[in-house]
């Protein structure tokens, strides 16, 4: 559903951030909610955290709307939700549509949030924190590159192991707390640095390769040629965390991504994907499939002194009944 106005209480002659209070909320939370513009009087007025109370008091908030998803794994600080494409990790803006938030608020309550992104039609494994401290350590954890994520992908076409460059792990040293998870990884790499672009004229933010771009470092491992669909299923490493980044690479060396929504197509064609005016059927015709293939697969890192590697659950495959 996303936020609403509502009415929360009545009160006279207290500041805006005590009548918080006094319903509940602690006083970062209740300060929190005046300095994001949330709180209103009877008469609509946006009232500041010293602002005083005679009256109505009104909250701008977020309605959660759950759908029964259930986590694949939980702890006490965090939990892993395998995310179906085409479910947002945030909400996007004031008349959301369904997103991960409806769950894990109406689960965990209001400190709860996802450590990490996955764009909308990537699936797979999620992790979230189920309180603002377990939030502190995820953050810290993958900021210093201490995860590790293995994602799968469809790939257009046949990726021929001469077309890719070989990785050497002694030139990625600076990456030695990702590679450990890895037990001697063989097989490829992409690095090509990642900078912002607007060749959509604005629709969506999307990236190019560019020398000016950040570092951004993809390790590459071929399974298995499909031919049936023209395509390669491959298993992808993301060294570094750049938007988009694996999708980028793989565009970069002329494979993109089945299903892909934004790279590769001209403005009006990803328009009508994004505004959901292409059949399922008409998408399979121009991007090869009816989703962003592109599937979180497993996830590692340690924390608390205990090493976690979590998988997901749901069975990543093209889909037989349609033509690619």
């Amino acid at each position: 559903m996303g936020y609403e106005k509502r009415k929360i209480g009545e009160f006279g002659g207290i500041k805006a951030f005590a009548a918080l209070m006094r319903l509940g909320h602690d006083m970062k939370g209740a300060q929190r909610l005046c300095d994001k513009g949330r709180i209103f009087d009877g008469g609509g007025r946006q009232l500041s955290k010293n602002d005083v109370v005679n009256g109505e008091l009104w909250l701008v908030d977020y309605v959660c709307e759950p759908r029964g998803l259930e986590p694949i794994y939980e702890c006490e600080g965090f939990a892993v939700y395998d995310k179906p494409s085409g479910l947002l990790s945030h909400p996007s803006g004031r008349h959301s549509p369904y997103n991960m938030y409806d769950e894990i608020w109406s689960r965990y309550g209001r400190e709860a949030c996802v450590a990490h992104r996955l764009d909308a039609e990537t699936s797979g494994v999620l992790v979230v924190a189920r309180n603002s401290a377990a939030a502190k350590s995820l953050k810290t954890l993958f900021e210093g590159r201490a995860v590790m994520k293995s994602y799968l992908a469809y790939a257009r076409g046949e990726i021929k192991p001469d077309a890719l460059v070989k990785f050497e792990a002694k030139n990625y040293g600076d990456f030695a707390a990702k590679l450990a998870f890895l037990e001697g990884f063989e097989g490829y790499v992409i690095d090509a640095p990642l900078a912002p672009c607007d060749e959509l004229d604005g629709l969506k933010i999307t990236m190019k390769v560019a020398p000016e771009g950040k570092r951004a470092v993809t390790l590459v491992r071929i399974l298995r040629y499909l031919p049936e669909f023209d395509a390669t299923l491959v298993e992808c490493f993301p060294l570094t965390g750049r938007q988009h980044q694996i999708r980028v690479h793989l565009f970069h060396v002329e494979h993109a991504i089945l299903g892909e929504p934004l790279y590769g197509l001209n403005r009006a064609q990803a328009e009508a994907i994004l505004d959901g005016v292409l059949s399922r059927e008409e998408r399979v015709r121009l991007t090869g499939a009816s989703r962003l293939m592109l599937h979180a697969q497993e996830i590692k890192f340690e924390l608390g002194g205990e090493k976690y590697d979590i998988r997901s659950r749901f069975k990543f495959e093209l889909e037989p009944n349609l033509t690619y």
